[in-house]
């Protein structure tokens, strides 16, 4: 896709300083811009690039002014960063227009769809499903029986949605995700195998959420598993029968969540980061990278460490483990002028 100075100028609502005319086809970072690419100028420590850069065009802030001669085309802004991302958004929906059913797949004749629909080859869409507008279900996906999704949602290739799940709008799921596999249920024997509890319940997922690549959601065993609205998950993430997670909480990568935990809204976990079943946690928690939560957490806690404890209580009590050694030493030492 080629875009000009002016078009682009456009989009931003900017000002052009130089070509109108100049056109782009990528993207670039600004010390490593190239003709026919388009790179921004936000943090001032990499200014001294915008004089090497051989970007075709450079977004500015409105204040930025040049010192030396440019070989790039300006478009100026209010927030260089802030239309930059912009930028990025427009033109990842434009990359992403496709509609159009390919061959072969298998839509079932139950199933509906409605308009700008975009089913990739070797898809799989079972029995009644409920398919809302601008959906675009990539290669290789499966979507099974009774799912229902709505308006404006993107299902990379690969993704496996079990049957009876429910998907908001504006949702986004990553390749190689699986939604509403069975939760890990099963009841010991008195000979000590064990065996499967029937998963009978969904995954709800609700508007505006984000699921990463590798991520697994598992049904519910009876009722649902939930994510509210808003909710970020990173890829390869964990999350277990019946948990619930608020709304606009995000998650990274590698944590796993144990089955029937409720994790309140704005929350923000760190990467693998083990969660317990059977516990709650408030609103605005903070869990720090490769915390360990076994209890329930109280409203807009900061934690850190396995089990986790309370951020401040964490760091300070590392400087004592830190000197453990040490200490124990002097008291050897101690313990010897005491026996003398």
């Amino acid at each position: 896709m080629v875009f000009t100075a002016s078009q682009i100028a456009g989009i931003l609502e900017g000002e052009i300083e130089g070509n109108p005319e100049i056109s782009v086809h990528k993207l670039a970072k600004i010390e490593e811009g190239e003709k026919g690419s388009l790179t921004f100028l936000a943090n001032p420590k990499y200014t001294p690039f915008i004089y090497t850069t051989k970007a075709s065009i450079t977004i500015v802030n409105k204040d930025f002014t040049p010192e030396q001669h440019l070989n790039t085309t300006l478009i100026k802004v209010e927030d260089a960063y802030a239309s930059f991302t912009k930028l990025l958004e427009y033109y990842d929906q434009v990359k992403n227009v496709k509609t159009g059913i390919e061959s072969p797949v298998f839509l079932s004749e139950s199933s509906t769809y409605g308009t700008g629909f975009y089913l990739g080859a070797f898809a799989y869409i079972g029995e009644n499903v409920r398919i809302g507008d601008n959906v675009k279900i990539y290669p290789n996906a499966y979507i099974g029986d009774n799912v229902t999704l709505g308006n404006n949602v993107t299902v990379f290739s690969g993704v496996k949605i079990y049957s009876e799940t429910s998907i908001g709008n504006n949702c986004v799921i990553q390749s190689g995700a699986i939604v509403g596999a069975d939760g890990f249920g099963f009841a010991p024997n008195k000979d000590g195998s064990f065996k499967k509890i029937p998963q009978t319940g969904n995954v709800i997922i609700e508007d505006n959420v984000d699921v990463g690549a590798g991520t697994t959601i598992d049904r519910a065993t009876m009722g649902s598993t939930i994510l509210r609205k808003g909710v970020k998950l990173d890829n390869q993430i964990q999350i277990a029968h019946n948990v619930e997670i608020g709304e606009h909480t995000v998650i990274a990568a590698q944590t796993g969540v144990a089955g029937s935990t409720k994790i309140g809204r704005h929350c923000m976990i760190g990467g693998q980061v083990g969660i317990v079943g059977h516990i709650t946690i408030g609103n605005n928690v903070r869990i720090q990278a490769q915390s360990g939560i076994g209890r329930n957490i109280k409203d807009d806690e900061v934690l850190q460490g396995s089990p986790a404890l309370n951020y401040g209580d964490y760091n300070k009590s590392y400087v004592h483990f830190k000197n453990l050694p040490k200490i124990v030493n002097q008291i050897k030492q101690l313990d010897k002028k005491n026996n003398k």
